[in-house]
């Protein structure tokens, strides 16, 4: 008996490997985003930008100064951070243990391209009309309520997740109505105001790095 039929292995990687791996990548990134409802997300998100585009178009804010003029705008920027906040929640838990280090990038990523989406979807409706404080503020404060929304996710659960931009909208109401300076209440400071900006990225970066370590499934066993 010989071994002269055995073929020792040279450690070559074989042909098409990367490119494989590549569409294995694609395909894992694809079905995280389809299991947290990112789809169904981006189509309320357009709804949102809708609705907000009809507002600014109508004047259905109440007149009554800059605070009333800033209430319908404000509302829909938190709409818009709940509902990226719930899709950090999955209906099976995260099966994307078993790749490892994928899953937190999995999760930041959703996070990013669905800010990202509602922001520039906002941008294009606040078009139709004045946008009070511009742009600039309202990509501050949906940055701001994003990562209030993740925080709630990484500590409650994503299903929970929009209570936390629920909870600020209702304190940002009443700093609004009161006049209230203080930049962790963001909306209520100008839309240059260096403060302000600083407490809303860093209202993000926390929720960002909360949802990328910890994220927002259920907490069964791993």
């Amino acid at each position: 008996m010989t071994a002269a039929g055995v073929h020792r292995s040279t450690g070559a990687v074989p042909p098409g490997a990367p490119s494989r791996r590549g569409v294995a990548g694609v395909r894992l990134a694809w079905l995280h985003l389809v299991s947290r409802r990112v789809p169904v997300a981006l189509g309320l998100l357009a709804c949102l930008g809708t609705l907000l585009g009809a507002d600014l178009a109508g004047h259905w804010y109440i007149a009554g100064g800059p605070a009333a003029q800033q209430l319908v705008p404000l509302t829909i920027e938190s709409g818009a951070a709940a509902i990226i906040a719930v899709t950090t929640y999955g209906p099976f838990g995260e099966p994307e243990r078993a790749t490892g280090w994928w899953l937190p990038c999995l999760r930041l990523g959703a996070a990013i391209l669905l800010t990202a989406a509602a922001a520039g979807g906002l941008a294009a409706a606040a078009m139709a009309g004045h946008l009070p404080g511009g742009s600039l503020a309202m990509v501050r404060n949906l940055g701001g309520l994003t990562g209030v929304g993740l925080v709630a996710a990484a500590a409650w659960g994503g299903a929970f997740g929009w209570t936390g931009p629920l909870a600020y909208l209702l304190v940002a109401e009443g700093a609004l109505a009161g006049g209230w300076t203080t930049p962790w209440m963001w909306p209520t400071r100008p839309p240059h105001d260096l403060g302000g900006a600083l407490c809303a990225a860093v209202a993000f970066a926390a929720g960002a790095a909360a949802i990328t370590i910890r994220g927002g499934g259920d907490r069964t066993p791993r």
